[in-house]
């Protein structure tokens, strides 16, 4: 799996022009799907310090500040990109394994008591920022 995280100040999902979603300060996570272990990203995402302290330090997680996620399916993510001028997307997971794994990562996200909204999986999403920082991390595991 690899998320690509952005702290937000606010962040919003539509899709054909109906809002799906929207958060107000917290974690923007693009979900890219092609292994199977949630429960090992989601720790990571939860407990990533990306927010700062009293001190100016990013020092606090999503957690730590009240945060909200907003969960974006983000198959491009795991394209290989390593030859040529176009991706391959042959390591992303199957679509409807993939599905599940999504689904899987906002349930155990909302179990864990955050406040969750999420994309459409595999549907064309427009997607709405304020990047906080700008502050950008990508996890891989």
């Amino acid at each position: 799996m690899k998320v690509l995280l952005q702290r937000v100040s606010r962040a919003s999902v539509e899709v054909a022009g109906k809002e799906l979603g929207a958060i107000k300060s917290g974690l923007l996570v693009f979900l890219g799907v092609n292994k199977q272990d949630c429960q090992k990203m989601l720790d990571k995402v939860l407990s990533y310090r990306m927010f700062s302290d009293a001190d100016g330090k990013m020092n606090l997680n999503v957690q730590q500040v009240s945060g909200e996620l907003l969960v974006i399916s983000q198959f491009t993510l795991v394209a290989d990109t390593h030859k040529g001028l176009r991706p391959s997307f042959s390591s992303a997971g199957q679509p409807d394994v993939s599905e599940r794994l999504y689904e899987l990562f906002i349930a155990m996200a909302k179990d864990k008591g955050i406040t969750v909204n999420a994309g459409q999986f595999g549907a064309d999403m427009q997607v709405s920022l304020v990047n906080d920082g700008p502050v950008t991390f990508l996890l891989n595991i």
